[in-house]
């Protein structure tokens, strides 16, 4: 079933909606073009190669274009995330694929970093900017976007 792009731009913009949520990669191509619309900055990051927490955290870095003191860890992350005044926008939407297998050999630190995800995104929704971050895996504690028809 296709997604209807300007509903999910609406909800896109809402930072009181933002959240970690599953989004079926059949959905995304439809959610990246409603966050581009939206003046939100899209950040596509593959985590197939990092099984571990210390390569998911460099991936990162890398992919979003920390600056040169991210030290990656979680609390550089959260730092990191919280402040991206290098990539101005209206709002962040990091669309992660393949974190399957960190979510299984790690459970413990997949965790800890959607807590950190959470937390950055508590700091952008109380200054009114919306951050999303979206998996492609069905995992514990990740809840299914609402996606308007």
């Amino acid at each position: 079933m296709a997604i209807s792009p300007h509903p999910v731009q609406r909800l896109l913009e809402d930072a009181s909606q933002a959240g970690v949520y599953h989004l079926a990669r059949s959905h995304q191509a439809a959610l990246k073009a409603a966050a581009v619309a939206a003046g939100l900055a899209v950040f596509d990051v593959s985590l197939a190669d990092a099984a571990r927490i210390e390569l998911v955290l460099a991936q990162l870095g890398r992919e979003l274009a920390f600056p040169r003191w991210y030290g990656c860890n979680y609390d550089a992350l959260k730092d990191c995330l919280s402040d991206l005044s290098w990539c101005a926008a209206t709002g962040y939407v990091l669309l992660l694929s393949g974190a399957e297998t960190l979510a299984a050999k790690d459970p413990s630190a997949f965790r800890t970093l959607n807590q950190v995800f959470a937390a950055a995104i508590d700091d952008w929704q109380s200054q009114g900017v919306p951050m999303w971050v979206f998996y492609d895996l069905r995992a514990d504690g990740l809840a299914t976007l609402p996606l308007p028809g």
